[in-house]
């Protein structure tokens, strides 16, 4: 959905009702701006990053068992030969 926006004299812009109602801005919400290939991004700023992020890049994970993950890293950074372990 492209809108058309006018910017002002004062260089601010009115966000289109439908796209506050879409994305939930209200007055006093902050936005987050980034210039992508010459483009601007507007983007809401997340109320709770945790929540934002929680789940991202979950697929990359999907059949990995987290404790064998963890012990072969660990077993790159220091090999079975130089790990001192105490006696059981």
């Amino acid at each position: 959905m492209a809108l058309r926006v006018k910017v002002n004299t004062r260089h601010q812009i009115a966000i289109p009702a439908a796209v506050r109602k879409e994305l939930h801005i209200e007055s006093g919400d902050h936005l987050l701006v980034e210039i992508r290939n010459g483009h601007i991004l507007l983007m809401p700023k997340p109320r709770d990053y945790s929540q934002h992020l929680h789940g991202l890049h979950r697929e990359m994970w999907e059949g990995v068992e987290p404790q064998e993950y963890v012990q072969r890293e660990r077993d790159g950074l220091c090999p079975e030969s130089s790990v001192i372990r105490p006696p059981l």
